[in-house]
């Protein structure tokens, strides 16, 4: 009887390995708040799979780590978000503040912060934070560099098993393969001025450039606070026609 228990659990961990992640009967998705974002992600952002979210460059980092908390508002409820990064992450980029994690909606007593010395390191902490049932979000850190195959597949078998949302966070963006559920590029947008003359709710252009549920796409998203909540919005000043709709002048 246990070789034939052992064999069972082979062959159900070997249809997890063969099976779509979070494609084929995966958990419910968690709708962003937006019809045409979450039109695309056929619902929402897929839950119980592994995510990657990268700045469009070094300089857009913070947009990035505004989006990716936003996200995590989302999905979180009361539980808890781990956040695990790289030494010299922490020592580049510094540690998520209290009040800013407030502005987004989370309470900076569910955040747990782990520090990590190896790349390798980071991803094994990710899976491990991804068996507890208290974290609802687990978000890793990475500068720039590739990122091990084998551990990214490792995060998502973890995620669909455990059912929370995983996050690579990733300073620039990135050219190595993934079994992420999407992949996303984020640069900073300028935000509307309120009447005081103060800096309005942060916006992000968002750029969908991978997704196993539909096509690719991209938005400029809004982050309201208090309401939790994003919002689709346009460019409030007119844009020039491209060149070839312009009449045609001549030159003297």
């Amino acid at each position: 009887f246990k070789g034939l228990t052992m064999l069972n659990e082979l062959r159900q961990h070997l249809a997890r390995l063969q099976k779509p992640i979070g494609v084929a009967d995966g958990p419910a998705a968690l709708p962003l708040g937006v019809t045409a974002v979450d039109d695309v992600l056929g619902g929402g952002l897929l839950r119980g799979a592994l995510h990657e979210i990268a700045a469009a460059s070094e300089a857009h980092l913070p947009a990035a780590t505004g989006f990716t908390l936003a996200l995590a508002a989302l999905a979180t409820g009361n539980k808890s978000l781990v956040w695990i990064a790289e030494d010299m992450t922490l020592t580049e980029s510094g540690v998520p503040h209290g009040a800013g994690l407030e502005a987004f909606g989370l309470s900076p007593e569910r955040l747990v912060i782990v520090a990590v010395a190896h790349r390798h390191e980071l991803t094994a902490a990710m899976e491990e934070a991804l068996r507890c049932r208290a974290v609802g979000f687990v978000i890793g850190e990475a500068r720039n560099g590739a990122l091990d195959t084998v551990a990214v597949r490792r995060l998502s078998l973890a995620a669909g098993d455990s059912g929370a949302l995983a996050c690579l966070l990733r300073a620039q963006p990135p050219r190595d393969a993934s079994t992420a559920a999407t992949r996303w590029i984020v640069s900073a947008s300028s935000s509307a001025i309120e009447k005081n003359f103060g800096p309005g709710a942060p916006r992000f252009a968002v750029h969908l450039t991978r997704n196993r549920r539909g096509p690719s796409a991209s938005w400029l998203l809004e982050w309201r606070n208090p309401d939790d909540r994003f919002v689709l919005v346009t460019h409030a000043e007119p844009v020039a026609a491209p060149l070839c709709h312009r009449p045609h002048q001549k030159v003297a």
